[in-house]
């Protein structure tokens, strides 16, 4: 007798139907956790508002006397300084966009995390609001604003900003938007609008074609598409009535793919720089070439004095794709790597412009806030050795660590040390008690004796003299205290696997990179001790990523930089193009990082390493 044959599975739509089942659950759970307002009847006199508290709307949104009362009520019950409110009759897909951003249990705790919202009403304390610069006139315009704002107040109030459904709250005239607003609300979030498109346009095709071939399995995804409104946020127990539920199934797709067409124009139409004075200064800079930015290449080595020199890399401007090429190379005795010849600093300052700040500080900070469970490990490596009192952390940026190492240690005083503007921001947010803006040496007269820990984390590889900034953090330690330094190991494998993609080159930012042996001496040398050294907790895990990324600027840049030529129809296209197919490549980027990740905790090897050390006492 013949076997009836098996029926052939088709994994395709299988991994749909779990990706929007476990989708649906997700928020099913999230919007369950998001507190509701009681519902109370208005007062029936005029009661006097409560003192140090303001409810900012946009245009339209008329909160009740009532539901701004429990707003307080509750707020100063849970010790929440910053609170939006969702309506009730929330949108169904604005709903599910935000859940999907957001996951309420966790939301207050996450120092870092992006401040997010509905957008049409956020009450924020008086104190928090002043800090933050934010006027108390209202109503905003628009939604976008206050999307916007409400990101700004969570800087401020980091581990104090929650979520609450108002049910007596309306969206007003804001309930659906069109493509250049929803654009302009994703830009407010910090979201790329074109990005997000483009990828909800691709869903919506693969949902496509798995209905054209593959029957029942298809339609039971598609079917599970169109319900998912519904699962995720209807029912009698449900503390949203989305005012477009009953519709909003049943022409998800078409609406869907109207949705993400106007919003893919709309980011098309809007130029990502439209400063022509950041363009003509670039001109000006770019005019007379990239060759004066370097000094003369030096014969010897800058740790060890050594002349068997030997270029380990050459690498273009892959993180902006600003003009030049650079040489990396390494010393044949000591294996120091250093960059040669080096920048200047007028270099330093071409090359770092529009990176941490201005045209890229936006994208900057979101990847530092992605960053909270390197923070809070580098914080932990302390905890065998010390309870800090007093902490300085040298080349803070914004103080994103500082802000996440609260977390661990709630009673150290942080202070932050950086060249940019952004530690006297650090400071306005309370992310650093004091924030000092210069050149760390020049300090060390200063601040000598003053600190219990400094840390420099992925700092010294940016420094022109890493000799003279250990020389520093010996001076403002105190006896007894603890020097940590992380840094990216230029003697990892994979530093040989991807060559110039290889992202902790970090050209042409990195001036150094230091054998873990080189350090541990050069501490000995200033009379600090190696406690603790590690490697695989180090680990960054972008190796493959970071490849991806570099090698898809490579091939093409940001038409619209502002130090490149004036962008073409052609550029465009291709830039497009490439972002297109590079996406499979992340997505397997993305999988090799997680395996690397995990084999460099267990073998304790990987792009980076960190050591503790303590200052003798004598």
């Amino acid at each position: 007798m013949t076997p009836t044959p098996l029926p052939r599975i088709t994994w395709v739509p299988v991994l749909l139907l779990a990706a929007l089942g476990a989708g649906t659950v997700r928020t099913r759970r999230r919007l369950r956790a998001v507190h509701v307002l009681p519902v109370v009847p208005p007062p029936a006199a005029a009661v006097p508002r409560p003192a140090g508290w303001r409810l900012l709307t946009a245009r339209g949104v008329e909160p009740d006397a009532a539901t701004f009362l429990a707003a307080c009520a509750h707020a100063e019950r849970e010790g929440l300084r910053v609170l939006d409110l969702l309506p009730a009759d929330l949108p169904a897909e604005r709903a599910l966009g935000l859940l999907r951003l957001v996951d309420p249990a966790r939301y207050r705790e996450d120092r870092l995390g992006e401040g997010r919202g509905a957008g049409f009403a956020v009450l924020v304390a008086d104190e928090v609001r002043a800090r933050a610069g934010v006027d108390a006139a209202g109503p905003y315009s628009t939604p976008a604003e206050l999307l916007a704002l409400t990101r700004r107040l969570k800087e401020y109030a980091p581990d104090a900003t929650g979520l609450a459904i108002a049910p007596a709250l309306s969206c007003g005239s804001f309930g659906m938007v069109g493509g250049a607003a929803r654009a302009a609300e994703l830009r407010a979030q910090g979201l790329p609008p074109g990005a997000l498109a483009a990828a909800q346009l691709a869903g919506l095709a693969l949902l496509a074609a798995t209905v054209g071939r593959h029957g029942r399995w298809g339609a039971s995804a598609a079917g599970l598409y169109c319900l998912q409104p519904y699962l995720a946020l209807g029912g009698p127990d449900s503390p949203l009535r989305p005012a477009d539920l009953a519709r909003a199934g049943a022409t998800r797709p078409l609406r869907s793919l109207g949705a993400a067409l106007r919003t893919a124009s709309a980011a098309a139409r809007r130029r990502a720089d439209a400063d022509p004075a950041r363009a003509a200064a670039y001109r000006s800079d770019l005019a007379d070439g990239t060759e004066r930015f370097l000094e003369p290449r030096r014969p010897d080595c800058p740790w060890c004095g050594s002349h068997r020199l030997a270029v380990r890399v050459r690498v273009p401007d892959l993180l902006q794709g600003k003009p030049g090429l650079f040489t990396l190379e390494r010393c044949g005795d000591c294996g120091h790597v250093f960059q040669n010849p080096r920048l200047s600093p007028e270099g330093l300052e071409f090359y770092y412009r529009d990176f941490y700040d201005g045209r890229g500080g936006e994208g900057a900070g979101t990847v530092f806030g992605r960053l909270g469970a390197a923070y809070r490990s580098r914080a932990e490596m302390l905890r065998p050795h010390a309870v800090p009192a007093s902490w300085l952390d040298v080349g803070t940026g914004h103080g994103h660590f500082c802000n996440a190492a609260r977390a661990v240690w709630p009673a150290t005083r942080f202070d932050g040390l950086d060249m940019g503007e952004g530690v006297r921001e650090a400071e306005h947010r309370g992310w650093v008690d004091t924030g000092y803006q210069g050149q760390f040496p020049e300090f060390a007269s200063k601040l000598a004796g003053q600190y219990e820990v400094v840390s420099m984390y992925h700092y010294l590889e940016h420094t022109r003299d890493p000799f003279a900034e250990l020389d520093a953090a010996a001076a403002v330690l105190a006896p007894g205290g603890f020097l940590t330094i992380e840094l990216p190991d230029p003697q990892s494998r994979m530093a040989g696997l991807l060559g110039p993609a290889w992202l902790p080159w970090f050209q042409p930012q990195h001036q150094h990179l230091i054998p873990a042996a080189n350090l541990r001496e050069a501490l000995s040398d200033r009379g600090l001790t190696v406690l603790a050294e590690e490697h695989g907790p180090a680990h960054q895990g972008n190796d493959f990523f970071g490849a991806v990324a570099l090698t898809a600027t490579r091939l093409a840049p940001d038409p619209d930089r502002p130090w490149g030529p004036a962008p073409t129809p052609g550029a465009r296209a291709r830039a497009s193009a490439v972002r297109v197919a590079s996406l499979p490549f992340f997505v397997a980027a993305a999988a090799l990082d997680a395996l690397r990740t995990t084999a460099a905790h267990h073998s304790d090897g990987g792009n980076a390493y960190r050591l503790l050390a303590r200052k003798d006492t004598r």
